[in-house]
């Protein structure tokens, strides 16, 4: 579940962290574009490292590799995934750039998790609800998305707490072969969904005891403002996007096998 701290909000005084929601999350898909543009390596490293400032700069690094670490057994599935199937098709022949996609495949995974992680970790779900009001989305669907987001570390979290419970009472996650596993996450289910739609029914027994919807106009107490850090993040994110298209269309991507001929 360690996936999940990179969904939650580290309230930290940094530079990234007072940024604009919208900015950020303008720089997320220019990440997200940039990384589905390339299936070659050398990019998605490239992108890899391009977001280890940001985190530097937000401090929030050990959520941040918690958040990978998380992500490790889906990456290996996606790296097992992919040079299986090339190897098949190679003819049960190992081939380096059979290896260089998968790796690839799997990196752009990472580096989506990156973006997404450094995202969450310095956006509040306050800030994040008030931008999503100001770019003019009802309000309706800025209150459940924003629960969502604070939910889902909850849940993460009780989660955990059942399994721990689970294991204390002699319930073995780990034994037996992948129906068996699977068979034996039922008891940590069947706890987290009842208690799951235990906490939706008070979040909106507290909605309808204070009028929640009542007034069709809303205002706010804080108002979010371009500043100079904005602007420079769009135009990090704006070279980032340009220089991606121009890689992709105009120059030749080395690849691992070019740098083991050389």
């Amino acid at each position: 579940m360690s996936v999940f701290d990179g969904l939650k909000f580290r309230r930290v005084s940094s530079p990234i962290h007072i940024l604009d929601p919208r900015i950020k999350f303008l720089y997320v898909c220019t990440i997200f574009v940039a990384a589905i543009m390339f299936w070659e390596l050398v990019p998605h490293i490239i992108l890899f490292l391009i977001q280890i400032p940001f985190v530097l700069l937000a401090r929030v690094q050990k959520e941040w590799m918690r958040s990978l670490r998380g992500a490790a057994f889906l990456a290996t599935i996606i790296f097992g995934t992919n040079f299986l199937f090339r190897f098949i098709y190679a003819g049960y022949v190992f081939q380096l750039p059979d290896f260089e996609y998968a790796s690839a495949m799997t990196l752009r995974f990472i580096v989506l998790i990156e973006s997404f992680s450094i995202f969450f970790l310095t956006t509040s779900p306050d800030h994040l609800g008030l931008a999503l009001e100001q770019s003019r989305i009802p309000y309706e669907f800025c209150f459940a998305f924003t629960t969502a987001v604070r939910f889902v570390p909850v849940l993460a979290e009780e989660a955990q707490t059942i399994m721990d419970a689970q294991k204390a009472r002699g319930l073995e996650l780990e034994k037996g072969n992948f129906l068996k596993r699977i068979r034996n996450y039922i008891p940590i289910l069947i706890p987290l969904v009842i208690n799951a739609i235990r906490r939706s029914l008070e979040l909106a027994e507290a909605m309808e005891s204070r009028a929640w919807g009542a007034i069709n106009k809303r205002t706010n107490l804080y108002v979010l403002k371009m500043r100079r850090g904005d602007y420079l993040l769009i135009l990090v994110s704006s070279l980032i996007l340009v220089g991606s298209i121009y890689v992709r269309l105009f120059i030749s991507i080395p690849t691992l096998s070019t740098f083991f001929m050389l």
